[in-house]
């Protein structure tokens, strides 16, 4: 399909190889599922070295059973699948057997036995379909309606006997809220249109609380009665806000939730039908909540802070909200956590920069620490796993913008100026977090490169206004975050400002493109992972159930000034303009970013005779979720930035 005329000339320095002119033409080689068009050869010692730390392996909590054994996902081989661990640092009981992933993993209340409900899709397609495992059967059970639909976010009732969950298989488009009895059949309890979510169920089972998505800065929620199907409406203040997870108080007259209602974070709250105005609980905390649980006997509440990227783990007492004194934690992040059946122990995930993914357990009566998961490094010293400096640098408007900077050693050597690779996070409504990145580790260690990874304008976790200043017509300006970057980046000693690369993926690649686009002097090389390459035909593609979330970030492009906009920005149309080297990667059943974005820029880039590596993998979607492809184009981009900022080729 596509072809490349001109000469690669590639020098392999870095790995300590001699160093020779490959003068090779472009052909498009498929194997098995992958489709290699441009690459070069990869080095079998690059990828020996790589292999490594492509084997760092860490550990995710998914919920506790009644017998106080854990489930956790993990990989043993190809992807992330359902183990048991029944003790401290005990053996890992591998559960779920697929070739795909298993995720929203939601453990069986015991009451109702012990098991747990998972999703799978096919080829990254994100048509999940949810299961039930039940430990005494031993054989998983379709939940959801059979045929192509997304069904995601399952939620179980108090009982252990029904679960909730949000479908699209109505009519492909809204996201419904459905339940389903263990012994009985699904049904949609709730078809108003738009995306609708479950958070709660009653205590009697009777009614759930369930929001309306609109966009990460607005929601709406409500109570669902499932015996009448009437839905009530709650208030917001300020007609507008985000709301996260929204839970009843013990008892069911209240509920606890997060909201960012009347402030420019998202916090903790709770309201009553005879409260006036609802009782803040983490007023004291200047940053979002993101995730609470609370204990099944009604005792305590659970909260965690995201802190400029770090987790804060907060225990208070219910109903009097008396902070508990918790024993000391790594400095990382939190991921998923959950008390114990028995309420005395809470489960939470943790990772930091320099560790992967782990589970520990907090004893709330003993003020204990303990470690239940212990995650593998490849045989790495982990002692020379670099955690990144927490920068800020000034952008075009005076807007101070956070970044996190990997330094290797030796940097302050000016006469040793080294690489740099700048990787943008995609959402845009995301944040980078300085969580464990085994190819961070690589470029840093291995390669002598620095990192840095900023969270420009638009980046969740810095309040609601941050969260809106690339909206719309305002797209462009996080993309010049990326040229005053790159102004402290030649104000650095140690960083070598002609050789900088970019690279991310989703809107993160549509940020690759736009800056290979805007300054084509300044930026030797880049990488965009299924990115956006024109906002119009992404918006016309992308799957019907996401089209209007996405208008809601982007704007829509049905409007005319808007569509206009958009050929104006569009990478696609101004891939002229890019004469640095280009590698894009894609997964052909990608429902979020389409092929078409991957296949248009690379037949757009080459037809001006740019250089461009492609790569496809036909059983991946919106990303690598297997490990033998991801660790291909792990490889690849390792290549990639050898050839193109350690070789002597400037940009």
């Amino acid at each position: 399909m596509f072809s490349m005329n001109h000469l690669t000339v590639r020098c392999v320095l870095a790995l300590g190889l001699t160093c020779a002119a490959s003068i090779q033409a472009a052909e498009r080689i498929e194997v098995g599922n992958r489709i290699a068009d441009g690459l070069p050869e990869l080095s079998k010692e690059l990828e020996s070295r790589l292999a490594r730390y492509q084997n760092t392996r860490g550990a995710a909590f998914a919920g506790w059973q009644a017998d106080g054994s854990m489930l956790i996902t993990t990989r043993f081989g190809e992807t992330n699948q359902v183990h048991r661990v029944r003790q401290p640092l005990g053996m890992r009981e591998q559960i779920t057997f697929y070739a795909e992933p298993t995720t929203s993993v939601a453990a069986q209340p015991g009451a109702g036995g012990a098991g747990f409900v998972f999703a799978k899709d096919e080829g990254g397609s994100e048509f999940w379909q949810l299961y039930h495992y039940d430990f005494a059967r031993r054989e998983p059970v379709l939940l959801s309606p059979p045929g192509r639909s997304r069904n995601e976010y399952p939620l179980w009732s108090h009982d252990g006997k029904t679960v909730a969950f949000t479908s699209t298989a109505r009519n492909g488009k809204d996201s419904d809220i459905w339940i389903r009895p263990l012994n009985g059949e699904p049904r949609a309890v709730l078809t108003e249109g738009g995306t609708w979510y479950a958070s709660d169920f009653s205590p009697d089972g009777k009614k759930l609380l369930v929001s309306r998505y609109v966009s990460i800065n607005e929601s709406y929620p409500g109570e669902l009665d499932l015996a009448t199907g009437a839905l009530e409406m709650f208030p917001v203040e300020g007609g507008k806000a985000a709301f996260g997870p929204f839970r009843y108080a013990p008892g069911g007259d209240a509920a606890y939730y997060i909201s960012d209602e009347d402030s420019e974070f998202k916090r903790l709250q709770l309201h009553a039908s005879n409260m006036t105005q609802p009782e803040v609980l983490s007023g004291n905390v200047n940053w979002d909540i993101t995730q609470f649980d609370i204990a099944d006997d009604g005792k305590h509440l659970a909260y965690v802070a995201n802190e400029g990227g770090i987790s804060r783990l907060h225990v208070v007492t219910i109903p009097e909200h008396r902070p508990v004194a918790l024993p000391e934690l790594p400095i990382g992040v939190i991921g998923s956590l959950g008390f114990s059946p028995d309420s005395k122990r809470i489960a939470v995930t943790l990772n930091s920069a320099t560790s992967p993914s782990d589970v520990f357990v907090i004893d709330l009566q003993g003020k204990s620490l303990t470690r239940w998961t212990e995650g593998e490094v490849g045989g790495l010293d982990a002692q020379k796993f670099v955690a990144p400096q927490l920068i800020e640098f000034p952008s075009f408007d005076g807007l101070k913008i956070p970044a996190f900077f990997y330094q290797p050693a030796g940097l302050a050597a000016a006469d040793n100026k080294r690489p740099v690779v700048i990787l943008i996070h995609g959402g845009p409504e995301a944040q980078s977090l300085p969580v464990f990145n085994p190819s961070i580790q690589f470029m840093v260690n291995e390669l002598g490169m620095a990192v840095v990874v900023p969270n420009v304008r638009g980046s969740a976790g810095y309040g609601k206004t941050w969260l809106s200043l690339d909206n719309g017509f305002k797209r462009k300006d996080s993309v010049k975050d990326i040229g005053a970057l790159l102004d402290w980046i030649g104000g650095q000693p140690g960083l070598d400002a002609n050789r900088v690369g970019v690279m991310g993926g989703s809107y993160g690649g549509y940020m690759v493109l736009a800056s290979l686009v805007d300054y084509a002097d300044r930026i030797a090389a880049g990488i965009d992972i299924v990115g956006i390459s024109h906002f119009t035909t992404f918006l016309e593609a992308t799957e019907s159930y996401r089209r209007d979330l996405r208008r809601a970030e982007y704007g829509d492009e049905r409007d005319p000034e808007m569509r206009d906009f958009f050929e104006r920005i569009a990478p696609l149309n101004n891939a002229h303009k890019i004469r640095s080297p280009l590698f894009v990667a894609q997964g052909a059943n990608d429902p979020r970013v389409p092929m078409s974005e991957a296949e248009q820029i690379v037949r757009a880039v080459r037809e001006h005779d740019g250089e461009v590596w492609y790569l496809a993998f036909k059983d991946e979607g919106h990303g690598f979720a297997k490990k033998a492809n991801s660790d291909y184009f792990g490889t690849a981009a390792m290549q990639f930035w050898q050839t193109h900022l350690l070789s002597d080729r400037k940009p």
